[in-house]
């Protein structure tokens, strides 16, 4: 891979690359069962350099503002690297926001520029806050011939002859704009320089090595600060190939495992115990000697790869499992959400290795995962290389405040120095998580810092950690919070937990279920016990990686029903 020490910035790296690794492949876009579009880094170049060089003559200069609101797929990339050549700023935005929260981030960001979907860009224009858009430029993709856009250019004509001028840009200089979870209320944009963006890719490039031949399969939306790392600057300075897909349907994400040989894959913990039931489901449609058999060598490989794994000799001894992933990945990354320590178990002993990390948009992606030395399914890891971190003012269990320091930290939030000085204190940022270290240095998360009850014998409980005893109840939805989140309470006392239900639809809360969450509920021990519900008619909001934006929901719930509405347990 390229050395990142040597360069200033994203365009600078990427620029090399596009030279370096001309002759890989550098991404695939699959729709369904056919392929769409397959570019070299060559291609790749010859695609982005005419885009440039017409940005240029809309005077998009070096620091101004451009916003991307694309599905995953090759165009994403291609205007990004033109923003940078340029030396703009990206503000990659989420593409399941509505139109109304587009506008109120683009207006946030400043953006003067934007690069968008036919579908999404219509949706845009429909909005009654569409007339006060600043945006000079936008640039459609996919978009009918005969199709009113408003003034738009079409992303496909939108080309200029001759070389554009490369702007280069300083470490210190900002590189993206990242909105974190939630966009309700006040903004959080997270201003996140070329120095961040090349330190963390060095820092998880150093344990996860990416080179030419390798494939990433990128699920997660580009616009998430996973993918982002992991399904573009990673991949790119070290000549691998992204595969895209233009659907999420799951037979054709299998058939991607398998038909372009996956190295790497980012998946949500909601989409790995999906996996995990269905591969459960199909050991238990095995005939029972094939069963024995299976549980047999299940048994072989985890015995041989319990301390560190070995991918080769899974492969042999698990051939079926490792044929449906396409025979050559070597770890599935997650992260964003608690999941399991038994479903990270259940896939290592299988000789698929998850890599379980944690990290914020503040902190640019990562600030630990696992290295599988050894793999631990209790954690989320070590710190990686050069990420201090601290826990504040520990209990007598170690629980306290993580905070964090690297130069992959986040400089400010945009235009908000009141909330950028309460997270960031003398150069450590203030997680708002709770967790503690082990023995080896390996973190644990226990929850939020605010959405935590102290019970009457002083013991701190984290509703997050509870969650895993209601696992698979029959309801669409579910989320636990301390009930004085919900309504914030002025004093202490008669804390306690509250289950927010989605039923599904047409779904009633019937005696069954009150009596499936009574049974949970007695086996938990008394002082974690959730002491009562209440039922939301709306689905939970949550982030491009799935995870329920928790403090969004609650302060929905706290707007639309009183702490009366409560049904005890």
């Amino acid at each position: 891979m390229l050395n990142l020490d040597q360069y200033s910035s994203l365009g600078a790296v990427l620029r090399e690359a596009l030279d370096r690794y001309a002759n890989e492949t550098c991404l695939i876009e699959s729709d369904r069962d056919r392929e769409r579009t397959r570019l070299t880094y060559s291609d790749f170049k010859d695609m982005a350099l005419p885009l440039a060089r017409a940005l240029e003559d809309t005077e998009f200069r070096a620091n101004d503002r451009a916003a991307i609101i694309m599905t995953n797929q090759s165009k994403w990339l291609i205007s990004a690297y033109a923003i940078f050549h340029c030396g703009g700023v990206l503000v990659p935005l989420d593409y399941k926001l509505s139109a109304d929260e587009h506008l109120q981030l683009l207006e946030h960001s400043q953006a003067t520029v934007l690069v968008v979907e036919f579908h999404l860009w219509r949706a845009i224009m429909q909005s009654p806050d569409f007339k006060d858009h600043k945006l000079h430029t936008v640039l459609v993709t996919e978009a009918p011939p005969s199709a009113d856009l408003g003034g738009a250019f079409r992303w496909e004509e939108f080309r200029r002859k001759g070389d554009p001028v490369f702007k280069p840009r300083l470490r210190a200089d900002v590189a993206c704009i990242v909105y974190s979870s939630g966009t309700g209320g006040r903004p959080k944009g997270c201003v996140l320089t070329h120095e961040n963006y090349l330190e963390q890719c060095k820092a998880l490039t150093a344990w996860y090595p990416f080179w030419p031949g390798v494939r990433y399969l990128s699920i997660l939306p580009t616009n998430h600060a996973i993918d982002f790392m992991v399904g573009f600057i990673g991949p790119f300075v070290c000549g691998a190939c992204v595969v895209h897909l233009r659907t999420l349907r799951p037979e054709y994400v299998r058939d991607a495992f398998v038909r372009y040989r996956i190295t790497y894959v980012s998946l949500v913990p909601m989409v790995l115990k999906n996996l995990e039931r269905g591969l459960k489901a199909k050991l238990q449609a095995l005939p029972g000697f094939q069963r024995t058999i299976f549980r047999q060598l299940v048994a072989v490989n985890k015995f041989f790869t319990g301390w560190k794994p070995d991918v080769r000799l899974s492969r042999m001894l698990l051939p079926q499992v490792h044929r449906a992933f396409g025979g050559q990945l070597r770890t599935m990354f997650t992260g964003g959400a608690f999941i399991e320590a038994s479903t990270l178990q259940f896939f290592y002993d299988l000789g698929v290795p998850i890599a379980n990390g944690y990290g914020l948009t503040e902190a640019g992606t990562v600030l630990t995962v696992n290295d599988l030395k050894p793999f631990r399914a209790d954690t989320v890891g070590k710190a990686l290389p050069g990420v201090e971190l601290r826990v504040l003012s520990p209990d007598e269990e170690g629980v306290g405040e993580i905070a964090a320091r690297s130069k992959t930290i986040m400089s400010r939030y945009l235009n908000d120095p009141e909330l950028t000085a309460q997270t960031i204190v003398d150069g450590w940022l203030l997680t708002g998580d709770l967790g503690r270290f082990d023995g080896d240095g390996h973190l644990q998360l226990l929850g939020r810092k605010k959405n935590m009850i102290v019970t009457e014998g002083g013991k701190n409980i984290y509703p997050e950690d509870i969650e895993n005893a209601f696992e698979g109840i029959n309801v669409k939805e579910f989320c636990i919070f301390a009930a004085n989140f919900i309504w914030p309470a002025k004093e202490l006392g008669e804390e306690m937990l509250v289950l927010a239900i989605r039923l599904e639809t047409g779904q009633e809360f019937s005696e069954a279920l009150k009596q499936e969450i009574d049974q949970r509920n007695r086996k938990l021990p008394d002082f974690k016990r959730v002491g009562g519900y209440v039922l939301w008619e709306r689905d939970f909001p949550r982030t491009a990686s799935m995870k329920i934006k928790r403090e969004m929901l609650a302060q929905e719930i706290s707007k639309a029903l009183s702490r009366a509405a409560m049904v005890q347990l």
